[in-house]
């Protein structure tokens, strides 16, 4: 399939947004909280583009859960269509935008032009949270130890707790966007 097919293929935000199950109290939390800068050169240097963006994503995400709200923002803003894909049941499209040409991480932002032509990618983080998340992570046991499991889901809850509370987090996922749309 193409671009183009894929984007069809795909969910409206209100659909996915209904579907949460997980993370949607945060999720809507980051959306109703997160004031869009004033940048208007920036929205309508996008909107003459006549972008759309297609999401590979899954409800159980963390990191979807902090950077769709955004996206949704920007693209409200700037008149870019948004359809959602969830990366486990679209594993031919995930596959071929996997993160350091190994690993299925999402949120996938995949920018697209009137042709389907990508002009953009974006995922599955900004610099800085993946800087947060490598630290976190960092100060996990040995995958072998036996309170890994236990250590790994409480770092996990840190995270998400983080990303619904730092909104600096959310400032630097708006400018790593607006940098690769630029």
């Amino acid at each position: 399939m193409n671009l183009n097919e894929w984007f069809e293929k795909g969910m409206i935000p209100d659909l996915y947004i209904e579907s949460l199950e997980k993370h949607k109290e945060d999720f809507l939390y980051i959306y109703d909280n997160f004031t869009i800068p004033n940048d208007e050169a920036f929205f309508e240097k996008i909107r003459n583009q006549n972008l759309r963006a297609i999401v590979l994503t899954e409800d159980w995400c963390g990191d979807a859960m902090l950077n769709i709200p955004i996206l949704l923002r920007i693209s409200e803003a700037a008149d870019i269509q948004v359809k959602m894909l969830l990366r486990d049941q679209n594993l031919e499209l995930m596959d071929q935008y996997l993160t350091n040409g190994k690993s299925r991480s999402i949120p996938i932002f995949i920018f697209i032009d009137e042709n389907g032509n990508e002009t953009a990618k974006w995922g599955p983080r900004a610099a800085r949270v993946q800087e947060f998340v490598d630290h976190s992570r960092s100060k996990l046991p040995p995958q072998d130890a036996e309170d890994f499991k236990e250590k790994s889901s409480e770092v996990h809850l840190f995270m998400t707790k983080s990303y619904r509370d730092h909104t600096e987090f959310w400032s630097d996922v708006y400018g790593s966007l607006k940098e690769v749309l630029q």
